[in-house]
């Protein structure tokens, strides 16, 4: 079974083109870290709530549709029912935010419960909450005078970045980083963790169960020692703190 996934988005889309990059590999089984250990899944849908932006191309070029559901201040009421209208005729299974910046109407949650997931640009429950997206984010945690920030991936719910936790990784925060600098790292850790934590929520899926919190170790087997913090790399193991 191919698992068929909706990717909501708001920018310039590279969580987006990443995931939508994905099945070529996963239909490789030279590429698979282990024979059969994940089911197969490919992005069937982008929706977005703005108009001309980046991932509209990007999805373009893929030949993924693409649809924007602005928001109506007038009816809001009709922007989850488009969003639950498109995602059903697409015959989506799973949904994953990749840079969405609003609030996911409560009875699209609810109607994909457990088999949705978003990403985030800090270790949370630091940093999190309405208003805590991109570059907001890598400038609060270095206003803050952190030493770590990192990337953590979430199932979502009805509040901003409170569902449970799936997979966390570190990134140091150097001495002489600004938010440009800091961004670009972390945007490396999420181009590697976010497909491994959709591998778990299908797995988790066509397995009948809840998706699992992914281990540090499962995250070293999967990406390998090219990211801060493996073994190999020469760089020290950055730990969360009691926040994070």
């Amino acid at each position: 079974m191919t698992f068929r996934v909706a990717v909501l988005a708001s920018g310039r889309g590279s969580n987006f083109e990443v995931l939508a990059d994905r099945i070529r590999k996963t239909r490789d089984p030279a590429a698979r870290p282990r024979e059969g250990s994940s089911p197969i899944w490919e992005v069937a849908l982008l929706l977005t709530d703005r108009e001309g932006i980046p991932v509209l191309e990007r999805a373009q070029e893929r030949g993924i549709p693409g649809q924007v559901i602005p928001p109506d201040a007038d009816r809001p009421e009709t922007v989850p029912e488009r969003m639950l209208e498109s995602l059903s005729k697409a015959q989506v299974d799973l949904v994953v935010l990749a840079g969405y910046l609003r609030l996911v109407p409560a009875p699209v949650v609810s109607r994909f419960r457990g088999r949705m997931l978003n990403i985030h640009p800090a270790l949370l429950p630091s940093f999190g909450g309405q208003g805590m997206y991109g570059r907001r984010v890598h400038e609060a945690v270095i206003a803050s005078g952190a030493r770590v920030s990192g990337v953590t991936v979430h199932m979502v719910d009805e509040e901003y970045d409170r569902g449970r936790i799936l997979a966390q990784w570190p990134v140091p925060v150097l001495p002489s980083d600004d938010p440009d600098s800091l961004a670009e790292r972390i945007h490396q850790i999420e181009h590697w963790i976010y497909p491994t934590a959709v591998d778990e929520l299908a797995r988790a899926v066509s397995e009948g169960r809840e998706p699992s919190p992914i281990p540090r170790d499962g995250l070293h087997f999967h990406l390998g020692p090219l990211i801060p913090g493996s073994p190999g790399t020469g760089e020290p193991e950055f730990q969360p703190g009691p926040s994070s």
